[in-house]
């Protein structure tokens, strides 16, 4: 039985977020053939892989001397953890740090059948080998001492934490406005469609008409925004231009009024250009070093948007504005 104060349980915990960050960084590094500092803190440390060690010795307490059931708890001990931590990181930045849809057998992405054997083998492989010598190396340590490292850790750790998960958040929220932007982009686009094919009509069916845009249909409007923002943007440039040469067809009165209506619908443009080049240049440090760290992550709803933000921060797209800077 495990027998720990709460200062050698938070030794354990920080080791094996160290080891785990040794481990996934080296793998990942080779992966990519560059140096990676993996995860989704600064500093050398995995939480997942603390946690997830710490589970797998708590929940093999009850079956030290029956290693199938110590198999099986593990089994569905780290399942549970990951899972968890999975739906609650997705709910928190909108995005996965891992993702296993393309795995068979996956539920939802966030678990798999294969990994959760794999966590079996890994508890097992803990309980009966990997911990033992850490074991002996905590109790190796005087009291004082381990007490002194482990508080400067627990201060270092909780500091990196904070700063990672605040970058986190605004990652979500640069996501979150991209999108934002990209919706805008879309219900300009519709309104000039409807400026376009109504031309021939009287004046007073335009504004009525434009507001009905504004309520088009679900499918529509998801049709719409599954566009890349790229061919939404060559859209309402066309667009522009078409109007522009039905202006000379206008009389007075139609040129006033629609002429207000394209004004604003050319302002508004504009600004949602400058928002969109603002946002994705993602100027923030800590932001652009969480998409280094975790090449891999995913998003479900704000998947563009993340895609293009990977893109720049990993040298692969440079905007023309980035060249001039």
């Amino acid at each position: 039985m495990y027998a720990y104060s709460i200062v050698q349980w938070l030794f354990f915990f920080y080791f094996y977020c160290f080891v785990g960050w040794c481990i996934e960084s080296t793998y990942v590094s080779i992966k990519a053939r560059q140096l990676t500092n993996r995860g989704f803190m600064r500093g050398p440390f995995l939480p997942l892989y603390g946690s997830g060690a710490i589970m797998m010795l708590v929940v093999s307490i009850p079956f030290q001397d029956n290693i199938f059931m110590v198999y099986v708890a593990g089994c569905v001990g780290a399942t549970v953890l990951e899972y968890i931590t999975g739906v609650t990181m997705e709910a928190l930045f909108k995005v996965r740090y891992w993702d296993y849809s393309k795995n068979k057998f996956n539920f939802q992405g966030h678990i798999c059948l294969g990994t959760s054997l794999a966590w079996g083998f890994l508890t097992i492989l803990m309980t009966e080998v990997v911990h033992v010598p850490v074991e002996r190396l905590a109790f190796s340590i005087p009291d004082t001492a381990l007490k002194a490292v482990t508080g400067i850790l627990t201060v270092f750790i909780a500091a990196d934490f904070a700063l990672s998960f605040k970058a986190a958040i605004d990652l979500r929220d640069v996501l979150v406005k991209m999108e934002k932007v990209k919706e805008e982009m879309v219900h300009i686009q519709k309104r000039l469609d409807v400026v376009i094919a109504l031309t021939s009509q009287e004046i007073g069916n335009y504004r009525a008409a434009l507001s009905e845009s504004a309520s088009m249909a679900k499918e529509e409007w998801t049709e719409s925004m599954a566009m890349h923002i790229e061919d939404i943007k060559s859209g309402i440039e066309r667009r522009l231009e078409q109007v522009k040469a039905l202006v000379p067809t206008w009389n007075a009165e139609e040129k006033e009024s629609i002429g207000e209506i394209l004004q604003d619908l050319r302002t508004k443009y504009a600004i949602n250009l400058a928002d969109r080049k603002r946002l994705g240049r993602l100027r923030d440090f800590f932001q652009r070093d969480l998409i280094r760290s975790n090449p891999g992550m995913t998003s479900v709803k704000f998947r563009e948007a993340l895609e293009e933000l990977k893109r720049k921060t990993m040298g692969k797209e440079e905007s023309e504005e980035e060249k001039q800077d």
